[in-house]
């Protein structure tokens, strides 16, 4: 466990109190047609890359419950819920569950498989939301998602395709160890 210092602290604190861009927001209809907010799995977790780094928070999954469990001619169906720990490297941690089901599927193999990603990748988001509204905290304020749904998405993405990693890429170790010595360098984590 590493105390973060405080200069990072505050950097990390300012970060998570910002409200989401709607270049972010996802919507799904809900209950009686509403329009519900969201954030895809992906983007919560590269939200979270970029304000903590890629090594400086970790998720780990607590328990794993079967709700139930539906057979009819050939077909399953089932819903599962997990409760998973996001945990911050200075030893802060938040829990929450998620729930995944499937519906229909013709084996049991992939029954489970989507309902227990479903249900990891819902209580993940559902964890990292508690650190704050730029991990999708800000989806639950009314107010803001009613005003965010008016401004322009960003057109431009950062895309550029020499920072792809290609397959004819060679990562050298003695590279590959500088580059994380460097990265390690600019967290900014003391022991104190």
């Amino acid at each position: 466990m590493h105390s973060i210092k405080k200069k990072t602290r505050k950097r990390i604190q300012s970060l998570l109190s910002k409200k989401l861009g709607p270049e972010y927001i996802s919507y799904r209809q809900g209950f009686n047609g509403t329009k519900l907010a969201y954030i895809e799995g992906w983007v919560a977790i590269s939200i979270a890359n970029n304000i903590f780094g890629y090594d400086g928070w970790s998720s780990e999954i607590k328990s794993v419950t079967l709700d139930f469990c539906d057979e009819s001619v050939g077909k399953i169906s089932l819903g599962v819920s997990v409760v998973v720990r996001v945990s911050l490297v200075d030893g802060n941690f938040k829990e929450d569950i998620g729930f995944g089901s499937s519906e229909n599927q013709r084996s049991k193999v992939n029954a489970f498989e989507k309902a227990k990603k479903e249900a990891v990748t819902d209580a993940i988001k559902r964890a990292l939301r508690q650190f704050g509204d730029a991990l999708g905290n800000c989806c639950y304020d009314k107010v803001y998602v009613s005003v965010i749904q008016k401004v322009l998405k960003h057109k431009n993405i950062n895309f550029y395709e020499n920072n792809l990693l290609r397959k004819n890429d060679e990562l050298k170790c003695e590279e590959l160890s500088d580059n994380i010595s460097t990265e390690l360098e600019k967290l900014d984590l003391t022991n104190e």
